[in-house]
C-alpha cells in the first residue's frame, strides 16, 4: 500500500484496502481481548493475597465477558469465504402444491425477516408476487449488514414443511416444499460485462401486496438477460430509474453466480465428479404434526422449539452450518491437493 504505483490499478487498490481494514479490525479485537486477559491475570494474582470475596465475584463476571468475546471472534474466523462479508440477496419460491407451498414460502419470508430484525440487519423487499388465495408465488429481498451472505448462505436449498393443512377441510397432514436461494451482492469493483444489446427491459404496473411488504408503484422494471435467460425484476422503488438500478445490481449478482457455477460444473465434468440434484434433497425439515421438530439434515442439529424458530431464532442452525461448511471446505481442499499431487 505504501508503493508509489499502488493506486494505479484503482480496482485492485480498493480490494486490498478493504482486506487490510478487515484484517486490522480483527487484530485490534484480538489485542483488546489479550489486554483484558492480562489485566484480569494481574487482578487474580493480587486477590490471591487479599482474598476479597467481592473481587472474586468481579473476576468471575470478567471471565464470562472475555469468554463471550473469544467465542465471538472464533465465529468471525468462520467467515473465510471471498464474499462472506457482503450483503445478501435472498429469493424464495414455493414448490409444487399450490396454496400449501405458497403459504409455506410466506412463512419462511417472515422467519428470515424476523431473524434479520433480531440481528440488526436492514432488509428491503425488492420484488414480491402475492398468491391468489394465500401466501406468495415468489419474493426477492436484500439483507444488508456485516457478514450477511456468510450467515445466510447456510439457508440455500430446499425447506420441507409437514403439518395439518389449514386449507384442508378434512384436516389431513400435508408436506410442502419451498426453495431458498442466497447470493452475495456484488461490489462495484468486480467487473461483470453486460452488453446493452443482451438485455430486454420491460416496465409494468406493480402488483405488490402493499404496505406490509412493498410500495405500490407504476414503474416496476423487469430485465431479461437474453444469452442466459436470467430474469430479474424490481417494483419496490418509487421511480423507474431506481427500480432499474436495483434490478441491474441483482442481475449482476446472478450473472456472477451463473458464471461461477458454470465454471465449477465444467471442472467437475472434466474430473468426472457428479453433484446431487438440489430439488428434492431438502436441507431442513420443519415438522409441526404429529410432533414438533426442526432438523437440519446436513449438520443433524435439531430443535423442538418450532414456535421460536419460525419467529426467527435460527442461529443454532446457522452456527452449526458455519462449522460444518468450514470442516468440509478444508477436507475438499485437502483432497484437491492430494489429487494434484
Amino acid at each position: 500500500m505504501s508503493s508509489n504505483s499502488f493506486w494505479q490499478d484503482q480496482m485492485k487498490a480498493n480490494q486490498i484496502t478493504k482486506e487490510f481494514k478487515d484484517l486490522q479490525n480483527m487484530i485490534e479485537e484480538y489485542q483488546k481481548i489479550t489486554e483484558r486477559a492480562e489485566e484480569l491475570d494481574i487482578l487474580y494474582e493480587l486477590n490471591c493475597q487479599e482474598n476479597n470475596s467481592e473481587v472474586w465475584q468481579e473476576i468471575v463476571v470478567k471471565i464470562g465477558e472475555i469468554e463471550e468475546e473469544v467465542e465471538k471472534q472464533k465465529r468471525e474466523l468462520l467467515f473465510a469465504g471471498e464474499y462472506d462479508k457482503n450483503n445478501a440477496i435472498v429469493s424464495i419460491h414455493p414448490g409444487a402444491g399450490g396454496t400449501e407451498s405458497q403459504d409455506w414460502a410466506e412463512m419462511l419470508l417472515r422467519m428470515y425477516l424476523r431473524w434479520a430484525e433480531r440481528n440488526s440487519f436492514k432488509t428491503e423487499i425488492v420484488d414480491l408476487l402475492p398468491a391468489e388465495e394465500a401466501g406468495i408465488k415468489s419474493v426477492t429481498f436484500t439483507v444488508k449488514g456485516k457478514n450477511a451472505f456468510g450467515l445466510l448462505k447456510s439457508e440455500k436449498g430446499i425447506h420441507r414443511l409437514v403439518r395439518i393443512s389449514p386449507f384442508d377441510a378434512n384436516k389431513r397432514r400435508h408436506t410442502s416444499f419451498a426453495s431458498v436461494d442466497v447470493i452475495p451482492e456484488i461490489e462495484d469493483d468486480i467487473k461483470i460485462d453486460i452488453a446493452e444489446s443482451d438485455l430486454r427491459i420491460d416496465t409494468y404496473r406493480s402488483t405488490g401486496a402493499g404496505g406490509q411488504y412493498v410500495n405500490t408503484t407504476d414503474s416496476a422494471v423487469r430485465i431479461t438477460h437474453l444469452p442466459t435467460n436470467i430474469v430479474v425484476q424490481c417494483q419496490n422503488e418509487r421511480s423507474q430509474y431506481s427500480n432499474r438500478l436495483t434490478a441491474m445490481k441483482i442481475l449482476k449478482a446472478r450473472l456472477f453466480e451463473y458464471y461461477q457455477k458454470k465454471q465449477e460444473e465444467d471442472l467437475e465434468r472434466l474430473s468426472g465428479e457428479k453433484k446431487d440434484i438440489a430439488w428434492g434433497n431438502q436441507i431442513r425439515s420443519y415438522v409441526f404434526q404429529p410432533y414438533q421438530m426442526v432438523k437440519d439434515h446436513r449438520t443433524k442439529v435439531e430443535s423442538s422449539n418450532v414456535t421460536a424458530i419460525m419467529d426467527g431464532e435460527i442461529d443454532i442452525f446457522i452456527d452449526a452450518y458455519l462449522s460444518y461448511y468450514q470442516k468440509h471446505s478444508c477436507s475438499n481442499s485437502l483432497h484437491s491437493r492430494e489429487r494434484e499431487g
